[in-house]
C-alpha cells in the first residue's frame, strides 16, 4: 500500500462518499492527515462513510455541498478551510456522467442544452470554483490540487460526447490553473480509465468484457489506483505541475 506521512496536513476531496473520492480520503487519512469529505447534501453515505472512518481512528468530517452550484460550491470550501484549521491538498474529484446508459456519438439529439449545462457546470465549472475559493489558503500553505479528469477526455470518447469534452476542458484548467497558482500552488490531474464501478454508466457486460480485453495490464482499475496517484501528485511530485497523469492499466497505449 503507497503511504506517506501527513500529520498535520488538512485535506478536502470533494464526491467522496464513494468510489474514486472515498477511496482518495481514506488513504489521505490513513496517512495521518486531517481530511474533510465532501459530497451532495443529504447524502446518506457521505455521513456513514464519515462515522465508520472517524469509529476506525481516522481525524474525518463532513462537509456537505454542492459543487455545481456558486454559491454553495464556495461556502462549501469556506466552511472545510474553517473546520480544518488551513488547506494544504483540495482532491477536485465530485464529477458526473449524467446518464447511466452511454449515449453514442452520432446521437446528437440525446445531448440536450440542459445535459450539457449540467455536465459543464459540475465537471468544469465545479472545480473551478472550488479552485478559485480555496486559493488563498492553499497559497498560505504551498499546497496542491489534483483534478479528476478522464481518459474520455484524451480520446475523446467516454460516456457522452459531453462529458468528454468537460474532461477535456478539465485537463485544460488543470494547465491553466497551474501557471495562474504558481509558485505557490502545484495543480495536477489524474486521468483514470476504465473504472470497477457502476458510478459511470452501466455498460453492456458484453462491450465491458472487450474493453478489458483491450487492456494491457488486463484488469479494470479499482478505487485504490486512482487514489495512489492522486496521493503521489497532492502529497510527493515537488517538481510537477499542469501535468495529467493517465491511470488506465496503459488502455490508451
Amino acid at each position: 500500500m503507497i503511504t506517506a506521512d501527513l500529520a498535520g496536513k488538512r485535506t478536502l476531496v470533494t464526491g467522496a462518499a464513494s468510489c474514486i473520492g472515498l477511496a482518495t480520503a481514506e488513504l489521505f487519512a490513513q496517512c495521518g492527515a486531517k481530511v474533510a469529505l465532501n459530497d451532495l447534501p443529504g447524502n446518506p453515505a457521505l455521513d456513514r462513510e464519515v462515522a465508520r472512518l472517524s469509529d476506525a481512528g481516522y481525524d474525518v468530517l463532513a462537509i456537505p455541498g454542492a459543487v455545481g452550484e456558486t454559491a454553495a460550491s464556495e461556502t462549501m470550501v469556506g466552511t472545510a478551510v474553517d473546520a480544518l484549521g488551513g488547506l494544504d491538498h483540495l482532491i477536485n474529484n465530485a464529477g458526473t456522467p449524467a446518464t447511466k446508459q452511454p449515449i453514442p456519438p452520432d446521437d446528437l439529439a440525446a445531448l440536450s442544452d440542459p445535459f450539457w449545462e449540467k455536465l459543464l457546470t459540475v465537471n468544469l465549472l465545479g472545480p473551478f470554483r472550488c479552485a478559485r475559493a480555496a486559493a488563498p489558503a492553499l497559497k498560505e500553505s504551498r499546497g496542491a490540487i489534483v483534478n479528476t479528469a478522464s481518459v474520455a477526455g484524451i480520446i475523446g470518447a467516454g460516456s457522452s460526447t459531453a462529458y468528454a469534452a468537460t474532461k477535456a476542458g478539465l485537463i485544460n484548467l488543470t494547465k491553466a490553473l497551474a501557471r495562474g497558482l504558481a509558485p505557490e500552488v502545484r495543480v495536477n490531474a489524474v486521468a483514470p480509465g476504465l473504472l470497477d464501478s457502476n458510478w459511470e454508466c452501466e455498460w453492456d457486460p458484453g462491450d465491458r468484457a472487450e474493453k478489458r480485453a483491450q487492456i494491457p495490464l488486463q484488469r479494470i482499475g479499482e478505487p485504490d489506483d486512482f487514489a495512489g496517484a492522486m496521493l503521489y501528485l497532492a502529497a510527493d511530485a515537488a517538481y510537477v505541475t499542469g501535468q495529467t497523469l493517465v491511470v488506465d492499466g496503459g488502455y490508451t497505449l
